[in-house]
């Protein structure tokens, strides 16, 4: 059921406690629920459950809940009626949604019922409504907002705690958190071919996805850092053209986890040059319409300037996506270096700058800084976007906790990326090329690298001296 243009006036707050911190594998072992009208609690319904296997030991610790408490206890199926009544017509509710949500499916799985409702987390609205919080945990942030929690880690006592939160967020959110809610996927809207059940296990990671259609064609490549929220994303695109016409032609989903994200960006880039999927048809030529060019003037300084790549034939000093990303770019940089507006064609006059009057150009506008100062600033920025003929290594997460990933730069040029054992530090780096598939540069991965690495990321760089070649 979609829950799309339609005024939906109850909520139900869920939390569970597990066996475990899997769905698969895990089973209920306490759950909670209060329905929420919009504006109060007005309803309740708590029990343990018999999970029909043996809870470990640190779970125990962490929760309270023995083997001899839930001895007695209702199973699961003999509650699966009253949740169903109880949640029937609400939105499903919770702190971390993805993993309560996912233990009622998984349970109603194994009753051989298949368990749909729209969801919405209080973790993500929380994050967006109540901006600046340090942490956005159900203690933090219950503890920062003054709601108590006597029960912590125990179904009731999250779920009132969470019920209590989600007062706070629906008062707060002038959408009264519309916005926030997640719709089923519906099986009525996508290719009858498509299991639905092959998407619930799409992983929530680091890669790049590959969408077929009937005819087994490649019809689309993305990348994402949550796969399965992004192919979510694509089937419930009801707002454009395009949209609808992928989630009809969608079939397969076939996905490849790379862990770095820079990685993905490298891999989507390569597949969809070399496969030219449809509804990627946009970024074939290429991923960046916008480059960053220099040119001296006639008065000796140097400009730099936004403009298309189809126009040039020079390479650009950067590429962009978008025109705004590319204005908004270049206006930080002029800020940032003291450049001036008129000289990097963002404030078009026949006299000073904006930023002239306001002390924060040095007049080369008006040609009262010397071209040579000038440009010795514009030199520096520009010498910093060239690896200078470099060689180094990033060095970032890989596809799993045993190994790392790399993407090597050989004297100023992109070579290829590669995974190596998460141990590898001690051996000398000259030698980490042979985890190394080498491909051949091109513009949009050279400007791939240089767009990551200007963002704060958890990757390190290792510089080595120059390979000789």
């Amino acid at each position: 059921m979609l829950f799309s243009n339609f005024v939906v006036m109850n909520y139900v707050i869920v939390d569970v406690e597990t066996t475990g911190g899997h769905t698969k594998d895990s089973k209920i072992t306490e759950l909670a629920m209060y329905k929420h009208d919009g504006k109060q609690v007005i309803d309740h319904f708590q029990s343990l459950v018999d999970p029909e296997q043996q809870i470990p030991e640190f779970i125990v610790r962490l929760t309270g809940i023995t083997d001899k408490m839930v001895a007695g206890a209702p199973k699961f199926y003999e509650l699966a009626k009253q949740i169903i009544e109880f949640c029937e017509g609400c939105i499903f509710v919770a702190h971390n949604v993805a993993f309560d949500y996912g233990m009622f499916k998984s349970e109603f799985k194994r009753l051989g019922y298949e368990f749909r409702m729209p969801q919405l987390c209080t973790v993500r609205a929380a994050r967006i409504v109540l901006p600046g919080h340090a942490s956005y945990s159900l203690g933090k942030i219950c503890a920062d907002l003054g709601i108590p929690n006597a029960a912590r880690h125990r179904a009731d006592g999250d779920a009132k705690a969470t019920a209590q939160l989600f007062t706070i967020l629906i008062e707060t959110d002038k959408n009264q958190l519309q916005t926030f809610v997640q719709d089923v996927l519906n099986p009525k809207s996508v290719h009858p071919n498509l299991s639905l059940e092959s998407i619930e296990e799409l992983p929530n990671k680091t890669g790049i996805y590959k969408l077929y259609n009937e005819f087994n064609q490649l019809i689309y490549v993305g990348k994402s850092i949550h796969i399965k929220k992004r192919i979510e994303q694509h089937l419930r695109n009801h707002k454009t053209v395009k949209g609808l016409q992928m989630i009809q032609d969608i079939c397969r989903v076939e996905y490849e986890l790379t862990g770095s994200e820079l990685i993905a960006m490298l891999l989507e880039s390569n597949l969809i040059k070399e496969h030219k999927p449809i509804y990627n048809r946009k970024l074939r030529k290429s991923l960046f319409p916008y480059g960053l060019y220099d040119q001296q003037d006639f008065d000796g300084y140097i400009r730099l300037k936004i403009d298309s790549t189809a126009k040039k034939n020079e390479e650009p000093l950067l590429q962009f996506t978008s025109k705004k990303e590319a204005q908004s770019y270049l206006e930080h940089i002029a800020g940032k270096l003291e450049l001036c507006q008129k000289l990097c064609y963002l404030y078009p006059t026949q006299s000073a700058c904006f930023h002239y009057t306001i002390q924060q150009c040095k007049g080369a506008c008006v040609q009262e800084e010397d071209p040579a100062a000038y440009n010795a600033r514009v030199q520096q920025y520009i010498d910093q976007l060239q690896f200078h003929g470099d060689t180094f290594f990033l060095v970032d997460k890989g596809r799993n906790k045993g190994e790392k990933s790399l993407v090597w730069i050989e004297n100023g040029i992109y070579r290829g990326f590669g995974y190596a054992p998460f141990h590898f530090h001690g051996k000398e780096p000259l030698h980490w090329t042979r985890y190394i598939n080498v491909e051949k540069e091109n513009r949009d991965s050279k400007t791939i690298v240089h767009q990551f690495m200007r963002k704060p990321t958890g990757q390190k760089r290792i510089d080595l001296n120059p390979i000789s070649r």
